[in-house]
């Protein structure tokens, strides 16, 4: 009897195995300004990342799970194109505490139209959005091909999405630039700005307070998330953050 269990014993150990997840993520969407239409297309992109690469998403716009023992069960959170201010002084407090414990962030466009009021926030976007000009297509440059995802991100790809303009002054010795937007491709000027100059960062890096913060301005119009190069540049973000791997 023990011989005829002992294989059916192994199949079920290599199904379970076969099936573990490399980490899990908290996709949060909540927004508290403007709504994207765009969120769903992006909730089914990023599951459809999960199910291609193997990791587990768990799709929320409810704040209480930014508690500590919440929060302990995963590895990254993705702020998904959230606005305005989603989390009060004690969900604050507990995702400051997760990021130093070694834990990762994702922010995808409209992250850096969230939490103006929050410093630590702030430092962890790295810049914050100030305006946008109306949607057009327009040059996306390559500056650091050292990162995941960007592997066949072409040097220079036409795009066309809703550019961000970002405050200034941004920490450029501490953020890692990856992509940048060449504003001679389009008109950046609006009524309250007239663009970022030669150097327009769209998509950044950096090791923040004990932990990794990645975020990237694209994601506005919901088709992206369909977008194979997009797709992949997301994922090495979210791998990036999740792991710390990836970056030669």
């Amino acid at each position: 009897m023990i011989k005829k269990i002992y294989p059916l014993l192994l199949v079920a150990l290599s199904a379970v195995s076969s099936h573990a997840q490399q980490f899990k993520a908290l996709l949060f969407t909540k927004t508290a300004g403007f709504h994207h239409t765009s969120i769903h297309e992006g909730v089914d992109g990023v599951r459809n990342l999960a199910a291609r690469h193997n990791f587990t998403v768990d799709w929320q716009e409810d704040p209480s799970v930014f508690n500590e023992q919440r929060l302990k069960a995963f590895d990254v959170v993705i702020f998904l194109n959230t606005t305005g201010d989603i989390l009060n002084a004690e969900q604050q407090t507990a995702f400051e505490k997760y990021i130093q414990s070694g834990k990762g962030w994702v922010g995808i466009h409209a992250a850096a139209d969230t939490e103006y009021d929050w410093a630590w926030y702030t430092k962890l976007v790295g810049m914050m959005f100030y305006t946008h000009p109306a949607q057009q297509t327009a040059y996306l440059d390559v500056v650091n091909s050292n990162f995941p995802g960007l592997e066949r991100f072409p040097k220079r790809m036409l795009w066309t999405d809703e550019w961000y303009e970002y405050q200034k002054p941004y920490k450029s010795d501490d953020l890692k630039f990856l992509i940048t937007l060449d504003e001679k491709t389009y008109n950046p000027k609006t009524s309250k700005g007239n663009g970022m100059g030669d150097v327009h960062p769209i998509a950044w890096y950096h090791p923040y307070d004990g932990g990794r913060a990645f975020y990237t301005g694209l994601g506005h119009i919901g088709m992206v998330y369909s977008d194979q190069s997009f797709l992949d540049h997301l994922y090495g973000g979210i791998f990036w953050a999740a792991t710390g791997k990836g970056v030669k």
